[in-house]
């Protein structure tokens, strides 16, 4: 069990460094997401809708991916753990994040006003008066969040998984993966569909985002910096981003800023191209960390 386990998680980084993601139209997290959509609408008790949306459907789709691993795996070790290969490469996201922040990076050189559209892909927040520092701020902050969100939660959960069977898991990744596309997509104030599934993203994310934290200093090559970070973890509203943005904002010196929300490491000044860059390589080099540990791990 272990060499499978540890040769899908090399194939699934293979995939993600090769091809990034599946086409949208056959993309499993983009199906699931269609059908998340169908609930984003007014309801009469939308709490209760959403408390149902948020434990219904994330075990729905890992049963469904889980129970399909275990049948093939019993008969058929290789295939079994392709499927398995093919479910992280569904749920991790590294080149792709890694792609789209070098693209916003170029255009705030480039384009301002291009940039401030393109990076409406990565943050959640008004963009039309965010000065070219302000920008790269967003882009720091997103990769140091989607580290965990998109890449150590999911491995986190299938090393976990996988130490039972080879179908919990794919079923656990599966899980986590449609929990946070939930909250995502429904996770909002101004949605209250959404209160369950944010609730539910927050304690699944709990460890991720801390190890993450652990990972970007040292890919950073400071482990240090995490006593710096901590004055800042808390200053998001969020209990756990503030973890990640926290610790690169100490490995790259910078100031990241969310306007009339927070602000971590004030002292600095907001980021520039050159800062920006190397937390893109700081993020690229923890996230491959990040698959060497859920290597060793899954094997012993």
């Amino acid at each position: 069990m272990g060499l499978v386990a540890v040769a899908a998680i090399g194939v699934s980084l293979v995939l993600d460094l090769l091809f990034e993601e599946f086409p949208d139209r056959v993309h499993p997290v983009a199906l699931f997401g269609r059908i998340v959509g169908r609930f984003d609408r007014p309801w009469s008790h939308p709490r209760l809708v959403g408390i149902i949306v948020a434990l219904g459907l994330p075990l729905g789709a890992a049963v469904l991916g889980g129970v399909l691993t275990e049948l093939v795996s019993r008969h058929h070790s290789a295939l079994g753990g392709s499927i398995a290969a093919l479910a992280l490469f569904a749920t991790v996201s590294l080149r792709m994040l890694l792609s789209v922040a070098t693209d916003v990076l170029s255009k705030i050189e480039m384009n301002i006003e291009r940039a401030r559209t393109a990076i409406r892909g990565l943050v959640g927040r008004e963009t039309a008066d965010l000065s070219a520092g302000e920008l790269r701020s967003g882009v720091v902050e997103s990769i140091a969040e989607n580290l965990a969100d998109g890449l150590v939660a999911p491995l986190l959960a299938f090393v976990l998984g996988v130490q039972f069977t080879l179908g919990v898991g794919v079923a656990v990744t599966v899980w986590v993966k449609a929990v946070n596309t939930l909250d995502s997509m429904l996770g909002y104030r101004s949605k209250p569909v959404g209160w369950g599934s944010a609730r539910l993203d927050d304690a699944v994310m709990w460890l991720p985002a801390r190890i993450s934290a652990v990972l970007i200093a040292l890919a950073g090559g400071s482990p240090a910096v995490l006593a710096r970070a901590w004055k800042w973890r808390t200053e998001p509203s969020s209990p756990n981003s503030g973890w990640p943005m926290a610790t690169l904002a100490a490995v790259l010196d910078v100031e990241l800023r969310k306007p009339a929300t927070y602000v971590l490491n004030p002292n600095a000044e907001l980021p520039t191209t050159e800062d920006t860059h190397r937390g893109v390589r700081v993020i690229g080099t923890a996230g491959l960390l990040s698959f060497f540990l859920a290597g060793v791990a899954a094997w012993f």
